[in-house]
């Protein structure tokens, strides 16, 4: 970072890693949200009210300095959200999926399967900003 008339600059990438900050924080907002919204077993909501108190830190180690630590935190934080929410979204019920009784799906319910696709896109999102990031960092002091 350099300082020019009284503002710091950085050298490096400001857009991706903001970006990347803001989905992080989006991501904990929505753990906050579902928490405080009760549709879950009060377990469930302590956990993502634990969740989001882990990678709050993230979000400003990201936002302010772009640290690779916290880069992979989130990369793989993300990745194992993804990966429980497809569990919760194959398994948990059956609620995208029927036979014999009733219709396949239904195009109005959000609340169940379309919820959980919108969360895996938003983590998928998070870790490919995450991960694409480490490798400009990485490129970066390459050279």
């Amino acid at each position: 970072m350099t300082i020019t008339a009284g503002r710091v600059r950085s050298r490096g990438p400001v857009l991706h890693p903001r970006l990347c900050a803001v989905l992080t924080a989006v991501s904990c907002l929505v753990h906050l949200w579902l928490a405080a919204s009760g549709h879950h077993q009060a377990w469930l909501g302590v956990l993502m009210i634990g969740l989001a108190a882990v990678c709050i830190p993230c979000t400003v180690h990201i936002w302010r300095h772009s640290r690779v630590g916290a880069l992979h935190q989130v990369t793989i934080s993300a990745v194992a959200m993804v990966g429980l929410h497809a569990v919760l979204l194959l398994g948990a019920g059956g609620s995208g999926h029927a036979h014999g009784r009733g219709p396949a799906s239904n195009a109005v319910d959000t609340s169940g399967a379309a919820g959980l696709l919108l969360v895996i896109g938003l983590e998928i999102t998070t870790a490919l900003l995450a991960a694409t990031l480490v490798a400009r960092l990485r490129r970066r002091v390459a050279r």
